[in-house]
């Protein structure tokens, strides 16, 4: 696989995960408008987080997509970071979440 070719793979299978991220954060909102008060601010608080993850992972991505064949992968460990961290916070938005 040459590195563009691994580089658009890469990139793809970061957005199929975003996009199925932000499909649960959606979820989670319309619980939200419909939960009691003290749920409502439990699950506004974990979106808040996860929406805050969310956008540093998305600058991340697009530093990749702009970035040259030969610095992609450096920039891709930014990206893991930045996803590990995202994938921690909706870990624990979903734990909390549940238990509201």
């Amino acid at each position: 696989m040459s590195g563009q070719s691994e580089k658009a793979a890469y990139e793809a299978a970061i957005d199929a995960k975003v996009e199925k991220l932000e499909a649960q954060i959606t979820a989670w909102q319309a619980k939200a408008d419909l939960a009691k008060a003290d749920a409502k601010v439990k699950y506004q608080e974990q979106i808040a987080e996860l929406q805050s993850k969310q956008v540093d992972l998305k600058e991340k991505l697009a530093s990749v997509k702009s970035a040259t064949d030969s610095a992609w992968a450096e920039m891709k460990l930014g990206v893991e970071s930045a996803w590990s961290e995202l994938q921690i916070a909706f870990d624990k938005a979903k734990s909390k979440i549940d238990q509201a």
